[in-house]
């Protein structure tokens, strides 16, 4: 179980930052990047690029989407790698194929069918950014979308962003905190926070893609994977949730005890749920209790390196996707294609949303209330 520290204890950031991410990238670290590379206003807002730094690990966040840019953690040698899939520069971003890397997702993560939801008696249309649904919060959801930055620290950075009352077809004002806090544990954590004047959906989450053998280091089917799920959301030949359960005994996706990423992906041309997503692409229902506790999520080793990336969540869900779709179109931070499963992102959040907002657990946001999520991410080395 996941227990957190009574103290966190701050350390100095490697160089100065300003609020218009004004600094210099860290000098004697692993990250490529320069700050002068995010510095672009995009719809008369400010984007720059911001470093966290505790003792061992480092990381760049953007306010450009709110998204974690880079990741550089040690090996069990003590070699820093970037972990992390992203670009180079803003500009990299802004052309990308690939639109939803290191991003958070709003306001649902995940497809809605034909792009339609029922709320109180009323039908909302959204738009069709993924024929025919609506995926992610649409084209211009939250990843592409310039949040402010409302505080930063040695350790920390506090990004806000307003949604206004339909934006992408969703109803309601909708007011967004993200907080990233590096502690001296070697865990990154992010704390979301919304409120509402309309009732509205809302199910946010981090869509960073990882492969801790370093980013640009080939396949991630060897990484060792556990996530303690006993059910999976299965999905139609439209990668839309069915509304029900599966359990996953006796299938590809029982991670219950640690396995190879890429032991049963073979079974994709013949099993129904790996062939309709292409691959892993699935909410995992994480076996918890009770709501709102911090719990384990998921576990991942690289064999090689020795790092391993534990997820801590007070969410009911993990969605796993192993990168079945990237071919190569765009690239990473030292100029390498992309391409097929050469990372996988975990995904922390609540229930697919399904046109009649009945079959799951409800996720509607109503005024008065708060939304509240956290994940964490703990960074070690095994021998």
């Amino acid at each position: 179980m996941y227990k957190p520290g009574i103290t966190l204890l701050l350390a100095t950031l490697f160089v100065g930052i300003s609020l218009f991410g004004k600094s210099n990238s860290p000098q004697g670290s692993c990250f490529s990047l320069n700050a002068s590379d995010f510095q672009k206003t995009v719809n008369g807002k400010q984007i720059g690029l911001y470093f966290l730094k505790n003792g061992q690990l480092e990381v760049a966040i953007t306010n450009y989407g709110a998204r974690i840019v880079s990741l550089c953690a040690p090996s069990r040698t003590g070699e820093m790698a970037d972990v992390v899939v992203g670009f180079k520069s803003i500009d990299d971003y802004l052309k990308a194929k690939g639109t939803y890397h290191g991003a958070i997702i709003g306001r649902v993560a995940g497809r809605i069918a034909g792009g339609k939801f029922d709320l109180n008696g009323a039908t909302f249309s959204l738009p069709l950014n993924s024929p025919p649904n609506h995926l992610h919060g649409g084209v211009n959801g939250f990843h592409n979308q310039v949040w402010d930055v409302s505080a930063v620290t040695d350790t920390s950075i506090v990004l806000t962003y307003l949604s206004v009352d339909g934006e992408m077809g969703y109803p309601g004002n909708l007011n967004v905190k993200a907080t990233y806090i590096l502690n001296s544990k070697n865990e990154l954590s992010m704390e979301l926070a919304a409120t509402t004047n309309k009732n509205t959906p809302l199910n946010l989450t981090n869509h960073a893609f990882f492969n801790l053998a370093g980013e640009g280091s080939g396949t991630i089917l060897n990484h060792i994977l556990t996530i303690p799920a006993q059910y999976i959301c299965p999905v139609s030949a439209g990668k839309i949730p069915t509304g029900k359960l599966m359990s996953v005994k006796n299938t590809p996706f029982d991670f219950r005890k640690p396995k190879p990423i890429g032991k049963d992906l073979g079974l994709e041309k013949t099993e129904e749920q790996l062939k309709f997503a292409g691959g892993y692409d699935h909410h995992f229902v994480l076996n918890k209790k009770k709501c709102n506790v911090m719990k384990l999520a998921a576990a991942v080793t690289d064999p090689q390196s020795g790092r391993k990336m534990e997820v801590f969540t007070d969410e009911p869900c993990i969605h796993f996707f192993s990168a079945n779709f990237f071919n190569g179109a765009d690239l990473d931070k030292g100029n390498r294609p992309i391409q097929f499963r050469e990372s996988f992102a975990l995904e922390t959040q609540r229930f697919p949303l399904l046109p009649d907002n009945k079959s799951f657990p409800s996720i509607t946001l109503n005024p008065g209330e708060t939304y509240k999520a956290k994940t964490v991410y703990r960074f070690s080395v095994v021998k």
